[in-house]
């Protein structure tokens, strides 16, 4: 059987990979697993997600489970919503950040956090035996529709309070915060303008992702209008990008690293969690306020996972999703940009000079071909063998892939989940050294491969 699961839930392109029939399926699936009694489904603005719903609405209603529909919502509210609630499980339609044609199912647990390897393997279990547990005609569940956002505004107003009137340029990108961001702002006491804060699942304004590239006109409105900070959201709302005072676009990895720092110094102390991609300007960041980084594989869930297990502060990846543990286990955009003016009101600082004090560092990015079916294998056998080629290593993890941490950079060796490569970062303190480490490691990978293919 093709797995179906991925670590942001089942995504494919729509009525050719991820039909009505195998959205059913997984309702029916997702119900026998759990035993749910109470299931609230959501959806972003995507074209097929009104279609998508009811088939999977109609497999959770066949196996006796009550449904609460309550819409458009940003991936974030409906996790909260999930918690808070006390439903017993949660499913987003939504694929996220990737292109209009594309859509998928999300699952969330009753703590807001998202399905994980252990729990969706069971769920594929069940839809490959076709082990489903139909209610009697008595038993079927009942469907309702409501509106629960307010819920979500409000637990974030009464937890957070900021003085200043900030003059905000938001973008929604017409997904799924087109109406909760700008409302949450708003309601703070922001001076808002939003940009492309209709719902329209073909992303017409730009990507569903937001990028340097995507967000330009961002940055240009955030320069005509005197704007402080802008913030803009991809597809369902789980990432936020920024834009400084000055129009520029603020590094992922640098905005994470300043606002781990804060949060660390804050605290006190404390763990942050972020995944092996993330530069290294986190543990810099955050060592300085005396705190530690713990790092996972590639994946909000496996952040999200791992911020529970070690009581962490914080955690995001390096594209914009941070977790908040203090308010729920799910990476929440709108959340973000809120609790970062929090922050600049606290530190007295604008955006660009949050991030001033943040190293910046060289990243490189190659990849090499290798068969499918030898991908593992050679990435086994660059574990085996990396330490010595890099003999002053301070750090080496096979978490996700092989990551080796230096002196002065780091490599990280993966095999591509999609295509017949081997993909290596790296990251250095200079041209030269990131260079010097890159050269290394592609002979190293290379020579594995050669070796995988006799």
């Amino acid at each position: 059987m093709t797995k179906l699961f991925g670590s942001s839930g089942v995504r494919g392109l729509a009525n050719v990979e991820l039909t009505p029939a195998l959205a059913c399926r997984v309702g029916l699936a997702v119900a026998a697993y759990s035993k749910a009694r109470k299931a609230l489904v959501a959806r972003d603005t995507r074209v097929s997600g009104a279609m998508l719903e009811n088939a999977l609405v109609s497999g959770l209603l066949a196996s006796g489970v009550n449904v609460d529909l309550v819409g458009i919502v940003p991936t974030p509210v409906l996790a909260y919503l999930t918690m808070e609630l006390r439903a017993d499980v949660g499913f987003m339609l939504t694929a996220s950040h990737n292109p209009p044609m594309y859509n998928g199912i999300k699952v969330f647990g009753s703590a807001s956090v998202s399905y994980a390897d252990e729990s969706q393997d069971a769920v594929e279990k069940v839809i490959d035996e076709a082990d489903f547990a139909l209610a009697d005609w008595r038993g079927i569940g009942e469907a309702q529709s409501a509106d629960f956002s307010y819920m979500y505004v409000e637990m974030v107003t009464d937890a957070v309070k900021l003085r200043r009137q900030w003059r905000v340029i938001a973008d929604p990108g017409c997904g799924a915060t087109f109406t909760v961001a700008p409302t949450l702002l708003k309601a703070l006491g922001c001076r808002v303008t939003a940009l492309n804060a209709q719902a329209d699942g073909f992303f017409p304004a730009r990507s569903s992702e937001p990028t340097a590239e995507s967000l330009e006109d961002l940055a240009r409105a955030v320069q005509v209008l005197g704007g402080e900070v802008g913030v803009a959201f991809d597809g369902d709302g789980d990432r936020v990008a920024f834009v400084d005072e000055q129009g520029r676009f603020v590094d992922f990895d640098r905005a994470l690293a300043a606002f781990s720092a804060y949060v660390v110094k804050k605290k006190g102390s404390g763990t942050v969690v972020t995944t092996v991609e993330a530069s290294m300007c986190i543990e810099r960041m955050v060592e300085a306020e005396g705190g530690n980084v713990v790092r996972t594989r590639v994946g909000d869930v496996y952040v999200s996972e791992a911020i529970k297990h070690c009581g962490a502060v914080f955690g995001g990846e390096p594209c914009g999703a941070w977790v908040h543990p203090s308010f729920h286990y799910c990476p929440d955009g709108p959340l973000s940009a809120v609790l970062m003016l929090k922050a600049l009101e606290e530190e007295e600082q604008s955006l660009r000079g949050f991030v001033a004090e943040v190293p910046e560092f060289v990243t490189l990015r190659e990849k090499i071909s290798c068969r499918n079916e030898l991908k593992q294998q050679a990435v086994a056998g660059v574990g085996k063998t990396i330490k010595s080629v890099f003999p002053a290593f301070k750090d080496f993890s096979t978490v996700d892939g092989v990551r080796l941490a230096l002196e002065d950079g780091w490599l990280l060796i993966r095999a591509s989940g999609t295509e017949p490569l081997i993909r290596l970062t790296v990251e250095g303190e200079s041209l030269k050294v990131a260079n010097d480490i890159m050269a290394q490691g592609k002979a190293l990978v290379k020579k594995q491969v050669s070796d995988a293919e006799k």
